[in-house]
């Protein structure tokens, strides 16, 4: 289990490798307005189906344990990026020509290539100087649906006054080599006003109001590198994501199956930042014909922001197995979120 879970938090993280072929951090050779662009537009697609995905998996049923009762569930929601998500827009870019879009994060495995023409110091004097590079493709193929996962192991007991707290955990652990880390914390509390409504408590309705909000942070390091067009060390990423969400749920409650739903709101936010040294190597023309090279110490991007929200509205159902569960939704949401999962419950 915690291998998949790994795997999982680390999709979109590994791009970053230099040993990729995708050789994301080449997108600093831009001017750093420029990179930022282009990396904000090729991620946004990711961001987004994480905060989404964060959100989604925090309930199977509106009713609440008894005091001290629990479940331990373990879930994967989906949120599926849109197609008009899965390309961006380069117009607007003053370093950058080549093309007019590229794939996103979400696009198809296809790179673009693109000339980065820049007016650099050499040797003392203004010079224009230039260089290739290729927009990664994007990871459609890798992501089943076209959806970003994003997993959950939550634990969940009942409190008095008819509350329930939920907590999800996964310890800061690595990911692959280079130093790379993630790490993931989530809690929540869900509230049956049932009572409220009277004799609605004497039949197998019931009806909640859930809060909850939760925080991953992914390290991932990019392996030095000493030659090609961008050179890199001790260069990583560090992703910080934080979702919450309000809800109000309802489920009719039977014996073998029951069927749950909730309307609420959703949202978030993500940074990105980009730490180490990174040296491009660009080209110029010398006198009398010919070319001659130059480095430069490119300027990593100020933390990049992405933000996520939006009304939700949710369907789904749980088929129980004595203590054991089965269940799963469906949200509907600027990214439509599936989820799945599995419980073992004594309430």
């Amino acid at each position: 289990m915690k291998k998949s879970i790994l795997i999982l938090l680390g999709v979109f993280t590994l791009t970053f490798s230099a040993k990729a072929q995708d050789n994301i951090e080449a997108l600093l050779l831009a001017s750093p307005n420029d990179a930022t662009k282009l990396i904000q537009g090729y991620f946004n697609p990711a961001m987004k189906g994480f905060i989404y995905s964060m959100n989604s998996g925090w309930y199977h049923t509106a009713k609440v344990h008894k005091v001290l009762g629990f479940d331990l569930q373990i879930g994967l929601s989906a949120s599926m990026v849109p197609s008009e998500d899965e390309i961006f827009s380069l117009a607007g870019l003053t370093s950058v020509s080549g093309a007019s879009s590229a794939p996103t994060f979400a696009g198809k495995d296809v790179k673009t290539p693109l000339v980065v023409t820049r007016t650099l110091s050499v040797n003392g004097q203004s010079t224009q100087v230039s260089a290739n590079f290729s927009m990664p493709g994007g990871k459609s193929s890798s992501l089943p649906l076209n959806a970003v996962p994003a997993p959950a192991v939550q634990f969940n007991i009942g409190l008095p006054f008819k509350t329930e707290a939920m907590v999800r955990y996964f310890p800061e652990t690595s990911i692959g080599g280079d130093n790379s880390k993630a790490k993931m914390y989530g809690i929540g509390i869900k509230k049956e006003i049932t009572s409220w409504f009277g004799p609605l408590d004497k039949l197998p309705l019931h009806v909640s109001l859930l809060g909850a909000y939760t925080s991953m942070d992914v390290n991932y390091g990019i392996a030095n590198v000493t030659t090609g067009p961008i050179q890199t060390n001790g260069a990583g990423a560090e992703f910080s994501l934080k979702a919450y969400t309000v809800q109000a749920i309802a489920s009719l409650n039977f014996p073998f199956i029951n069927v749950y739903g909730g309307i609420g709101y959703s949202g978030g936010t993500s940074t990105l930042k980009m730490n180490g040294t990174y040296t491009g190597v660009y080209s110029y023309a010398i006198p009398g014909g010919g070319t001659a090279t130059t480095t430069e110490n490119l300027t990593t991007p100020n933390d990049m922001k992405f933000d996520a929200s939006g009304i939700k509205t949710t369907i789904g159902a749980r088929i129980s197995l004595l203590f054991f569960k089965i269940y799963a939704d469906y949200t509907l949401q600027e990214y439509n979120t599936l989820n799945l999962g599995v419980a073992f419950s004594i309430r």
